[in-house]
């Protein structure tokens, strides 16, 4: 098992900056693929981005590719969102998860859910 602890949102202006953290407890943090998840008032969770195991391959949902960027620091147990550019648009609690297995892009197929954290984007 793993447990997930999101930190890093907060309140932005549109085109600014913010880097989520995602704090894993657990010694097989590395065995994880890991993904961030958002959801908006009223609308589906939505994937964001995600990051194989060993941090070689990463994989973004439309909507913010070119703008976010996901990595992971193993010997830390923590996952990372750098999100640049934001957009009104962008605002949601932002999720991230685990899975024993390759990424996947439907919420349906992680198993292991942070708290989450509100990123808010004012225009």
């Amino acid at each position: 098992q793993v447990q997930l602890v999101e930190s890093g949102g907060g309140l932005v202006q549109a085109g600014g900056s913010l880097r989520l953290s995602c704090a894993a407890s657990g010694r097989t943090f590395s065995s994880y693929a890991m993904g961030w998840f958002r959801q908006a008032p009223g609308k589906e969770r939505e994937f964001v981005a995600g990051i194989t195991w060993s941090g070689s391959d990463t994989y973004y949902g439309d909507s913010v590719k070119g703008r976010f960027t996901i990595s992971r620091d193993n010997a830390k147990n923590t996952v990372y969102l750098q999100m640049n550019s934001l957009k009104p648009e962008d605002t949601a609690v932002y999720y991230c998860a685990a899975r024993l297995s390759t990424v996947g892009t439907s919420h349906r197929e992680y198993a292991y859910w942070g708290q989450g954290t509100q990123v808010t984007v004012s225009s």
